[in-house]
């Protein structure tokens, strides 16, 4: 069973972090979503935070595990929203369950197939050896070369914790994201078709959502809605919080 953070009461709202995040990733955010009238789920995903690990990783899974945990808190309906890899979980479970799903938020991420490009990112992971112990100073050191971006260090740092006295490890499951990397950029069949109220959210400085795509998300998601958030990129509910939190509120309250 996937592990969560449930603060607030009111109506469900379940939100999926992206690739290499966890539910943490949240907490400033949901705290806003409890206060303006949700009992918010922020979820960590299979091979993520505190969740379990598997060898198993691919959107079909993901989009049933987070089935099985409406299941388990006895959830009928939410409203659902997720970041990146969250955002195409968000997507499978909307299509494979839209009895649990009312509106539908896909934060920077398309319906289509998406190249991996994950590969400094992964190499700086791979390159920390922790059977020497390394500080957290160390860890970040050793990042640094192959991770320019700064607010992208200190995102992964996120996931390091003191599996015991002196010995530092990811919270995430590295060997399957190795081993199964493709899986990542996995599109929802051309066939899918979503008819439930949808808003995408852009940032406008991010090019995983282009214009030239809104056409082909159309006409998967017939009502979908879409709005930039100024002044941000991919990382735009962390980069801009005030603007994705106005326009997310907006979407949920009509």
């Amino acid at each position: 069973m996937l592990e969560s953070r449930i603060e607030g009461s009111g109506k469900p709202f379940i939100i999926m972090h992206g690739f290499l995040g966890m539910s943490d990733n949240w907490k400033t955010l949901s705290g806003s979503y409890a206060e303006a009238g949700f009992e918010v789920h922020a979820v960590d995903m299979r091979n993520h935070g505190r969740s379990f690990h598997s060898d198993t990783f691919d959107y079909n899974a993901m989009a049933l595990d987070i089935y099985n945990y409406c299941l388990s808190k006895n959830i009928e309906k939410a409203d659902i929203m997720g970041h990146s890899m969250g955002g195409k979980v968000a997507m499978f479970f909307a299509a494979e369950y839209p009895e649990k799903t009312d509106r539908l938020i896909i934060a920077d991420i398309g319906p289509k197939y998406y190249r991996p490009h994950h590969q400094d990112i992964l190499a700086g992971l791979n390159a920390v050896d922790f059977s020497k112990k390394p500080s957290r100073s160390d860890v970040e050191d050793i990042l640094k070369q192959h991770v320019e971006d700064f607010g992208t260090r200190q995102f992964l740092m996120k996931s390091l914790y003191w599996k015991e006295q002196g010995q530092l490890g990811f919270r995430f499951n590295l060997d399957i994201f190795n081993e199964k990397i493709e899986n990542i950029g996995q599109a929802l069949p051309e066939d899918v078709v979503y008819n439930g109220k949808v808003l995408f959210l852009r940032g406008d400085k991010s090019a995983y959502i282009r214009d030239k795509d809104i056409e082909d998300i159309k006409r998967q998601f017939p009502q979908a809605e879409f709005k930039n958030i100024k002044n941000s990129g991919h990382w735009l509910h962390a980069e801009n919080p005030e603007d994705f939190l106005a326009e997310t509120l907006k979407f949920l309250k009509k």
